[in-house]
């Protein structure tokens, strides 16, 4: 477990997911930092539609083909939020992003304070995610100068392992963090006991959680999300809007059925639940060029017989209808 996550501490600090697929449309981006009264400002890249013609634009090793600083096109727009996993960066699903933005979504996603690629001194504190998250929302629908394009009413949020936990609380979960002690003395090997003991934690660091929902939040998809067993059984009650829910069917990272299927289980409302056969956890981020794959093949090896390059043309497409249904205009 030490080696995999320093391999995917090295992949995401060198930035090094190259695009791999080609996009019908363009897509403008920018990057920028939305203000945190309560911490350092959060790095956030921003996709979105534009009819400005698109180059090719490498930040580090990653390379994509986006309109830079382009005008946005359109109006009442969709907004997405992205939270990305441990130790990621908001370029942690890229293609994702490229693929709502194509279909007419601006798409936010974070760089967490603390813990990032960077800087994972806070990688413990999960609670601090649902708070910076609000901030960002807070940023693209008051001070992004393309916020009067995005429809206010119509938001969702993505994340993926941490950023799922990230997702589930702030659309009103309450995690019973006790729950984690126990299991990680009966599954010492899972990925959060072994994050603890690697920083020295006995436990996951709780601040005050009442102020974690987003209201503003109206749908959700969350991918392969962490510490799904401290929500169990009861802690999903509150959330009231649809949820799409994704589990790798070969995670070896979080197990079944201690995470994603305690999320399904637990959900007042059944979720649009996939199960991905012969996926792992990291087939979730985007198929890796050959260069990411010399620098951290834990990250990029998929199981034999699983085409992570297929998948995410399915999973791409799901999740922009997932929005497209759950978003509508009022």
């Amino acid at each position: 477990m030490k080696s995999l996550k320093l391999a995917v501490l090295s992949a995401v600090a060198t930035l090094a997911m190259t695009l791999s697929t080609t996009c019908v449309h363009a897509a403008g981006f920018q990057h920028g930092f939305a203000a945190d009264p309560n911490g350092k400002p959060l790095e956030i890249g921003i996709w979105y539609p534009s009819q400005a013609a698109p180059k090719s634009m490498s930040m580090g090793a990653t390379t994509m083909s986006v309109a830079f600083n382009g005008a946005v096109e359109g109006h009442a727009l969709p907004l997405v939020v992205m939270s990305h996993g441990t130790g990621g960066s908001f370029l942690e699903h890229y293609d994702t992003a490229i693929a709502l933005a194509d279909a007419g979504y601006v798409v936010a996603a974070v760089t967490h304070t603390g813990d990032n690629y960077a800087d994972k001194s806070r990688s413990v504190y999960i609670m601090d995610r649902p708070r910076q998250m609000s901030r960002v929302i807070d940023h693209m629908l008051s001070s992004w100068d393309g916020r009067a394009t995005i429809d206010s009413a119509r938001v969702g949020m993505f994340g993926f392992s941490a950023g799922g936990f990230t997702t589930l609380a702030s659309i009103g979960g309450l995690a019973d963090f006790s729950k984690v002690g126990p299991m990680c003395h009966e599954h010492p090997a899972d990925f959060v006991c072994q994050l603890m003991a690697k920083t020295g934690q006995a436990g996951i660091a709780l601040p005050d959680t009442s102020l974690a929902q987003d209201h503003r939040i109206k749908a959700a998809v969350v991918a392969a999300p962490a510490l799904g067993f401290t929500l169990s059984p009861d802690g999903l009650k509150n959330v009231k809007i649809p949820v799409q829910l994704w589990r790798a069917g070969d995670d070896t990272i979080l197990p079944h059925p201690r995470y994603a299927e305690a999320v399904r289980q637990a959900l007042p409302e059944a979720p649009d639940y996939q199960v991905v056969s012969k996926a792992g956890h990291f087939d979730f981020l985007p198929p890796c060029s050959a260069a990411l794959a010399n620098i951290a093949p834990a990250i990029c090896k998929s199981d034999p017989g699983f085409d992570r390059v297929a998948f995410h043309q399915t999973f791409n497409s799901s999740v922009v209808d997932f929005f497209g249904k759950n978003l509508k205009r009022n």
